[in-house]
């Protein structure tokens, strides 16, 4: 099948409700963009969805207020492809039957991904993870799910939970081609979307997008975070242990300026293949300071892209989590009930956590946002097997590049044009 228009007319029958919607959605934003763009000042227009952009390489170095041009280029056929995401899902002890339920819920055939459960999981548990990963058939079949099985312990409070993410982004630029953005996840995490949602929304963005919560105001973390030094005992011993603290204090830097944020991102590609080779040493430096560093995980990536300065002009100032804390917030957020329903749904984000394992809410989500069977991956445009008598539709794999948006697709339009909007786009950038 090939696309048709701006929505892929590649649904069900049953599916076929939601096509009206997004077409009409679709003609409505397109409109509003040819307005916006006529009165938008110096030729830079903030764009409603979808964004109906020219298409470039990720390779070339171009910053993303030149994606944000509308072009003449940008006609009628020149629909941009659909990208490819790189996941690590990462676990601990006794999380291993909901990393594969995460799994299961994240699996597309075009994307990639890298399993990891941390040396603290018995030597059993991970043996489980692994045989599921080489023997399910739809792995095997597009061979684009890895696991770690040289686990590495993540104590999660120092630098080992950074560690783990740039080895797991290592092996995704190595052995997993092309893709466009990297996202992490935990277990714990599960996602509101479809990933047929999420790549048609994708597939209009600027692919130099960084999507990472951030600020430089980190007030209270600079006296009890930043200035003190504690050591990971996880960089050296085989048992989880809490860090410990050095006595002495040490200044803030003045090399680079901190960052703050959250834990969860999707970074780009270019700019996750900077962290890793660093070419101007900045991604090491930064490093060697947050190895000594509590909480790594919520400063390391932020500094770096907030003081790189081929990369600073691509952040988009959201982690696409939805996440209930306390006020203030504590060490850890609430874990997520029937209860937070409407809240998550009304988000318009694509992810979610934390989740208790085997929650009932995560048998709703799976009824009513992904529309899974109980062991089964989410059905998309891909799956073109019988559905009748419980069937399950993904058995039966066709073109992976044929995407069938639904419903989730119009709640991430709202978040993606909210994100890109004058208002919030750049005045939230790297401040």
């Amino acid at each position: 099948m090939k696309q048709t228009g701006l929505v892929p007319l590649r649904a069900a029958n049953g599916d076929r409700k939601w096509i009206l919607p997004l077409a009409i959605g679709s003609i409505v934003s397109l409109t509003l963009l040819f307005f916006t763009t006529l009165a938008a000042p110096d030729g830079i227009s903030y764009l409603p969805f979808p964004f109906r952009l020219p298409y470039r390489s990720p390779g070339a170095a171009v910053f993303v207020e030149s994606k944000l041009r509308v072009t003449t280029a940008a006609t009628s056929s020149s629909f941009p492809p659909t990208p490819r995401l790189a996941y690590l899902i990462s676990g601990s002890a006794g999380d291993g039957e909901m990393l594969k339920r995460t799994l299961l819920a994240l699996y597309h055939p075009l994307n990639q991904y890298v399993v990891h459960l941390d040396l603290e999981s018995s030597p059993r548990e991970r043996l489980d993870l692994n045989e599921f990963v080489k023997s399910h058939p739809l792995f095997t079949k597009f061979g684009n799910v890895r696991m770690i099985t040289k686990a590495n312990l993540v104590t999660y409070r120092g630098p080992t939970m950074v560690a783990n993410t740039l080895h797991a982004a290592a092996i995704l630029l190595k052995e997993g081609g092309h893709w466009d953005w990297f996202i992490n996840l935990s277990a714990s995490d599960y996602p509101l979307v479809t990933q047929d949602d999420l790549l048609h929304t994708f597939s209009y963005l600027p692919r130099e997008l960084n999507f990472i919560d951030h600020t430089s105001d980190i007030g209270w973390k600079e006296f009890q975070r930043a200035k003190p030094i504690i050591i990971d005992p996880g960089l050296y011993m085989t048992k989880k242990a809490d860090v410990f603290w050095v006595t002495q204090k040490r200044s803030v830097p003045t090399a680079f300026k901190l960052f703050t944020g959250s834990a969860w991102m999707a970074l780009s590609r270019s700019f996750v293949d900077y962290c890793i080779w660093g070419w101007d040493n900045l991604p090491r430096t930064v490093l060697m300071y947050y190895a000594n560093f509590l909480s790594s995980p919520e400063g390391y990536f932020h500094t770096v892209v907030c003081n790189a300065q081929e990369f600073r002009n691509t952040t988009v100032n959201h982690d696409l989590h939805f996440i209930s804390w306390d006020n203030p917030p504590r060490q850890h957020p609430h874990h997520l009930t029937l209860s937070d329903m409407s809240a998550m749904v009304d988000s318009n984000v694509p992810f979610a956590r934390k989740f208790r394992r085997d929650n009932p809410v995560l048998d709703k989500i799976d009824a009513e946002l992904l529309f899974r069977g109980e062991g089964r991956t989410v059905p998309g445009g891909w799956c073109v097997g019988p559905r009748e008598n419980g069937t399950d539709p993904c058995s039966v794999a066709g073109n992976v590049t044929v995407l069938r948006p639904g419903p989730g697709a119009a709640r991430l339009e709202k978040l993606t044009t909210s994100l890109l909007s004058k208002e919030n786009f750049r005045p939230r950038q790297c401040r």
